[in-house]
């Protein structure tokens, strides 16, 4: 039987639609889970509350969540070298490990602030400070290499003409054992985010000197990290998860006692201290990054000075300010 140019035209396109299919990449593996990395530290409530409250798990399940993973670090350093591994699609961290790791290779963006200043230089209650130079010769712990306690606090001594290097003695600590150390005398002082520094003192064991603010006024802290995946393979949630943590930022702001609640539950600290805490710091819960750009990219040739980074970064080696923009626009 001689075929119609009409039948022989359908079996080529129907031969050729067949080919572009099985030729054609598999689609990407739908995401049903994510991961987030965090810090038991006051800075970072959002999460916390976002989690506590199930709008996480809720604001997500229209792109195929099924599951939140949090994964709790006792600082930047181990939680960036997560993220690194591809552990974390989110993280709650400090902006200065971040800087660190996209230098090291990390593939991932700031999408908002979290929080800005928010520390303290504790010092043990028999030693008489009355200004940086009476920190020579002490023993001070603070956050690893890299972190933002690190950074300022190694940047702050400079500005006063003190070698961390040299003139003291600097210890690298998570918060519990920081607080373990100074307790016990190990060290002279510490430099951490709160609530520590207020559990210190109301255990009679140190006095805050100088808030972090006081170093560098309204200088970043806590940011919200997403990986580079994530962000070129699911925008639209990207910008749901920038439109959740403003959700609970603003929360927290509006209801503070609650806020030190969900904190104190979560942590297992006091919650009068907590409150305490939250009423002492100088710290400021903020959701929009463009608040702290300045100030990180500024992180960038201090880290570079101290020789954790080759080169500094540019803003858009760090900041991708376009979900939040699109939340608020």
């Amino acid at each position: 039987m001689i075929r119609t140019k009409a039948t022989i035209f359908i079996t080529i396109m129907i031969l050729a639609a067949a080919f572009v299919s099985g030729c054609t990449a598999p689609k990407e593996e739908q995401i049903t889970e994510l991961n987030i990395g965090y810090q038991p530290s006051t800075h970072q409530i959002a999460h916390m509350t976002a989690m506590e409250k199930g709008w996480w798990a809720e604001d997500l399940a229209p792109f195929g969540i099924e599951g939140i993973n949090e994964h709790e670090f006792p600082t930047g350093t181990p939680e960036m070298h997560s993220m690194l591994a591809g552990d974390l699609d989110i993280a709650y961290v400090g902006a200065a490990p971040v800087i660190s790791a996209l230098s090291s290779g990390l593939d991932a963006k700031i999408v908002a602030g979290v929080q800005t200043q928010g520390s303290n230089l504790v010092v043990r209650p028999e030693i008489n400070y009355t200004g940086p130079q009476d920190l020579k010769g002490l023993k001070i712990a603070t956050f690893p290499a890299g972190t933002i306690q690190d950074t300022l606090l190694r940047s702050w001594l400079e500005e006063n003409n003190i070698n961390p290097e040299v003139d003291l003695d600097i210890h690298a600590m998570g918060p519990g054992d920081a607080i373990t150390a100074i307790s016990a005398g190990q060290v002279d002082a510490v430099f951490l985010p709160h609530p520590a520094p207020t559990i210190i003192e109301s255990e009679g064991n140190g006095v805050s000197v100088m808030a972090s603010g006081e170093m560098s006024p309204n200088h970043a802290c806590c940011v919200l990290v997403v990986s580079g995946k994530l962000i070129r393979e699911n925008p639209d949630m990207v910008e749901q998860i920038v439109r959740t943590h403003i959700k609970a930022t603003e929360y927290n702001k509006d209801n503070i006692d609650e806020a030190s609640e969900i904190f104190a539950a979560k942590t297992d600290w006091d919650v009068e201290n907590v409150d305490k805490s939250l009423t002492d710091w100088d710290g400021v819960w903020i959701s929009d990054p463009n608040q702290i750009v300045d100030s990180t990219v500024g992180y960038t040739t201090v880290q570079y000075d101290l020789g954790y980074i080759d080169k500094p970064l540019k803003q858009e080696d760090i900041f991708d300010l376009s979900f939040f923009e699109a939340v608020m626009g």
